[in-house]
């Protein structure tokens, strides 16, 4: 007999979380990175579009803004797609907010492709702004799903596969984007247009997958969804019927309604932590800095795209590290470890971008630090917080714990874009010590605030807060402990397997 406290992987359970994240994660890594390498030629094409129409060359300030727009777009619709998670997660349910938001990749992915027959640049801003709102929604939703369709033995490693997709997206948009294969003059418009591909097999194919079984029975009272591959679910309904019955104590939570609850006060500190965190540890900037770490260490121009991909290889390795350790080694560790690497290597990476002109081997001591760097990134701070968040909140806070999340993720993502060149003008490789000091402050939250939550009930987490908030958890009128909870005959034969 299978043991209900370890549920096994079901090839239902595999093929939803694979076509969720491929659909949705897979285009958030996709339209990070896309623009990077055919940035050249796209931003001739805004040049010679703007002399056809005005018969004179484009000033500089005017293209750098052009081309400011069409990036710092992609995390302001990320923003607002983050502002749209709660409303739609809630009318929609899980799986139907992702299936409506291929919308939001389908159509600026057509957009995207046809900007230079219609020798329009507007259309690129547009559109990345409409896929950005993709993006904020998928990366939100997905571990949402994920989450709630894992059983909790598994949960870790599945929402941690939404990650392993984005980086492996963002890998994908760098190989294609290498010269000889999409980014060049004749091949940059493809390029941005594929993104529309996985959405198009993710709305092909997610119809034929179960919806979120907690969406379903603690938010519409169904219990018949298949999703486990066994007859034997008491243990995780009746799991369900608790976390359904201490909810119906409180009330459904908007997100005004999340911010004054003090039952929820450290779980929402926390996830804000994290998630700015995340974002201003300085991951975007050592990106943009790569390029320039791997010429100053002799690489050439024209093989910087090669170590740029090898460097992106690394990234999708400790990703898939990750999902495999997540549930051994526990989500604080992996956060603290993370968070401490990517401390140590900004402050090496300051050190050796300092002496690098007066010491010779002083480059490679940089290209090792960005490379330290990617993979403290990829195993804790990149995959985990959304992992906890899910975690720390039960069913009908969670798409409001999300929101506030996503906002946060995408709000700091946008800062980050619009401040570190001003940063790396006025302060140069000393901008780094500003992200280890993030870096630390964060570590040391994680290490006073924040339990490990790996293998507990989502109503388990939620008395771990309990003490902190200085509250009792309140389990409704009459209920019994999960031990005691028994099913009636009705709900026996209404329970078929999910």
């Amino acid at each position: 007999l299978e043991d209900q406290d370890c549920p096994r992987l079901t090839v239902v359970l595999v093929l939803a979380t694979l076509i969720a994240a491929f659909g949705s994660s897979f285009q958030y890594g996709y339209n990070v990175s896309v623009v990077n390498s055919p940035s050249q030629f796209m931003q001739q094409f805004y040049n010679t579009t703007y002399m056809e129409r005005y018969h004179s060359p484009m000033e500089e300030n005017v293209l750098t803004l052009l081309w400011s727009l069409s990036v710092s777009m992609f995390p302001l619709g990320g923003f607002f797609g983050s502002l749209m998670v709660a409303p739609l997660a809630n009318k929609l349910g899980r799986k139907g907010t992702l299936l409506f938001n291929n919308i939001f990749s389908i159509v600026p992915a057509i957009m995207m492709g046809v900007s230079e027959i219609a020798k329009s640049y507007e259309i690129i801003i547009v559109a990345r702004f409409i896929v950005g709102i993709c993006a904020g929604l998928s990366s939100t939703v997905v571990p949402m799903y994920l989450g709630e369709i894992a059983p909790k033995n598994l949960r870790g490693a599945l929402c941690i596969v939404p990650e392993l997709f984005i980086t492996f997206g963002i890998l994908c948009a760098q190989v294609l984007g290498i010269r000889n294969i999409l980014g060049n003059s004749t091949g940059w418009t493809l390029l941005l247009g594929l993104t529309g591909i996985p959405a198009a097999i993710q709305l092909l194919l997610l119809p034929f997958f179960p919806e979120s079984p907690r969406y379903m029975l603690i938010q519409n009272g169904d219990e018949k969804k298949r999703l486990r591959g066994w007859d034997d679910v008491d243990s995780e309904l009746l799991e369900m019927r608790q976390e359904d019955q201490s909810e119906k104590a409180e009330g459904h939570l908007s997100v005004f309604s999340l911010l004054s609850q003090r039952s929820l006060r450290w779980q929402l500190i926390s996830i804000v932590v994290m998630n700015m965190g995340q974002q201003l540890s300085g991951v975007n900037a050592i990106y943009y800095y790569a390029d320039i770490i791997y010429g100053s260490a002799g690489v050439r121009e024209s093989d910087i795209q090669y170590v740029t991909v090898g460097t992106g290889a690394v990234n999708v390795f400790m990703s898939v590290t990750a999902v495999f350790i997540v549930e051994a080694s526990g989500r604080r560790l992996l956060l603290l470890c993370g968070f401490g690497i990517c401390c140590g290597a900004c402050v090496l990476l300051t050190v050796a971008l300092n002496l690098q002109e007066t010491v010779t081997w002083m480059p490679y001591v940089s290209i090792a630090s960005v490379i330290i760097y990617v993979i403290g990134h990829a195993i804790g701070p990149s995959p985990i917080p959304y992992v906890v968040a899910t975690e720390m909140f039960r069913q009908t806070a969670r798409p409001a714990a999300f929101m506030v999340a996503g906002s946060v993720h995408w709000l700091s993502n946008f800062v980050v874009g619009l401040i570190f060149p001003f940063l790396e003008v006025s302060l140069g490789p000393y901008s780094f010590i500003i992200f280890a000091v993030i870096c630390l402050v964060t570590l040391i939250y994680i290490w006073l605030v924040v339990p490990e939550t790996k293998k507990k009930t989502f109503l388990e987490v939620f008395q771990m807060f309990a003490k902190r908030n200085k509250v009792e958890l309140n389990l409704g009128d009459g209920d019994l402990p999960l031990k005691e909870l028994k099913e009636s005959p009705q709900d026996a034969q209404k329970a078929t397997p999910f």
